[in-house]
Order: structure tokens, then sequence, then C-alpha cells
């Protein structure tokens, strides 16, 4: 039992509702793609289904904020929801079922800073789905109805050992840190470019041990932050700052964190 498993059941429900409606446009031949300023594309899925989840939590939970990528930030409060209606949309619009709905409750500590403790990642192209709540553990299942299990990160203890994941290269050299992270990837027995989501709940479900970005949104990381730390994991910035708010990401099973956080310092 956890405190919250009311708001998870909620947001779950609002991950079916959001399902069904960004695959009934997945690959639609007459999808309608845009350009936000910041260059990025957004497609009339991500605005229906941020739409969707937005009109639900207003009728459950009237008097809780609501953060999504597409429509900003309404409302004010100790609690915060926190959506991503697509995380991927680069792959949504390209047919790649590499993408997901993110739903992320948020609550507001004593010290004033907001905390996620409910996570619901579901890709339904993929036919899964990853939930968590604060003290409640994390579970795996299919979107469609396959039973689900708990899940946990791995045991393994060595970079040699150890299977790592990044989005891209873009980015590191910005931050003064693309040697150390390619120095990363050799020390590692094995890297993949998984990006958006996915790197994360491999990490959860202990299929991957470490994983990193230099460049995200609260949007992109408040729900994978709970899946992974409830599965026994850590996540941080790549500064080593516990949370959601430091704009990028690493996540570990937590045996290998401080040594990817060493080899991801800016270089002198």
């Amino acid at each position: 039992m956890s405190t919250y498993d009311d708001d998870l059941r909620l947001a779950l429900e609002l991950a079916d509702a959001a399902d069904a409606a960004t695959m009934q446009r997945f690959r639609a031949l007459d999808l309608k793609v845009e350009t936000k300023p910041d260059m990025t594309p957004v497609s009339e899925a991500d605005q229906a289904a941020e739409e969707i989840i937005r009109a639900g939590i207003l009728a459950a939970r009237p008097d809780d904020a609501i953060l999504g990528e597409e429509y900003g930030l309404k409302g004010e409060g100790p609690r915060r929801w926190v959506v991503d209606p697509i995380d991927g949309t680069k792959n949504y619009v390209r047919g790649v079922p590499v993408w997901a709905t993110l739903i992320s409750l948020m609550e507001e500590g004593e010290d004033g800073e907001f905390r996620p403790v409910v996570g619901v990642v579901s890709a339904p192209a993929l036919g899964r789905r990853w939930w968590a709540s604060q003290g409640g553990g994390a579970f795996s299942g299919g979107a469609l109805g396959e039973p689900a299990g708990p899940i946990g990160v791995s045991k393994v203890a060595s970079l040699a050992d150890a299977s790592f994941a990044y989005s891209s290269l873009t980015g590191w050299e910005e931050l003064g840190r693309l040697p150390g992270f390619l120095e990363l990837t050799r020390a590692c027995w094995r890297t993949r470019g998984y990006g958006d989501f996915w790197p994360y709940m491999m990490v959860a479900e202990g299929s991957l041990d470490l994983c990193a970005e230099p460049e995200l949104n609260l949007w992109d990381m408040a729900a994978l932050a709970v899946v992974v730390q409830e599965a026994g994991g850590r996540f941080t910035s790549i500064d080593g700052v516990d949370g959601v708010h430091g704009g990028n990401a690493a996540a570990s099973n937590g045996l290998l964190h401080g040594e990817m956080l060493d080899f991801l310092r800016p270089s002198a």
C-alpha cells in the first residue's frame, strides 16, 4: 500500500484514455505536424492526448495544478501533475513505435521543492507500461492487459560488465563533457543509443545498468524518476543532485552511479 494509491489509479486511467487517442492517430497518413518555437515537432496527437489528460485531472482533482509540455502550467498549490503527452514525438511522427505518455504527480516539500511521488510511463505501440508510487514499489506490464509484476534494478557492480545507454552525442560537447562521456562509453561493456523514456525504464527493470542525457525538461523526467527510484535505482542530475530540476539526468542501479558521474564531470 502507498499513500498515493488513489492518485496512481487515476494516472493509470488517464494513460488508458491517452493511449486510445495516440494509437488511433499513430502512422496516420493525414497526421498534422507543426514546428514549435523551439524547433521541435508537435502533432495533433500530442495536443489531443494532453487535453484528455488535463480534462481527467480537472474532473477528479480540481484543486491540483497541471504542468504540460504543450499547454504550460495552470493552477497552483502543493500538488502538481506533470504531463508529457508523447515523449518521443519525433519517433511518433516517423512511425517508430518507441514513444510514451508520461504522467507524474509532484508534491511540494517543506523546503518548497516539488518532488515526484507518482509516475506512469505508457508505451502502447510497444505494448508496455511502467508505473510506481512513492513507497509502493515499481511495476511493469502490458498496456493491453498483460499481468503486472514488480521490477527491480540490476546488481551489476562493475562498469566493465555494465550496459550504458544514451540518446545521442548532441549536447555533451556544449556542456564541456564530451571527453568524459566518450571515456565512459569505452569503460562500459556495452553501449547503445536508446533515447527518450526507454533507457530509464530498462534501468528500472534491470536490462540496462546506467543511462544519461545532457538536456531534458521537467516533463521528460518526473515520471521516470519515480519508477527508477522505486525500482531501487538512483536518479540525479549529471552533477549528482538528487531530483528532477537540473535540466539533465543520470540514472543507474545505484551501484555504478558515482563512477558514472565521475566520468561526466566537465573537462578541465
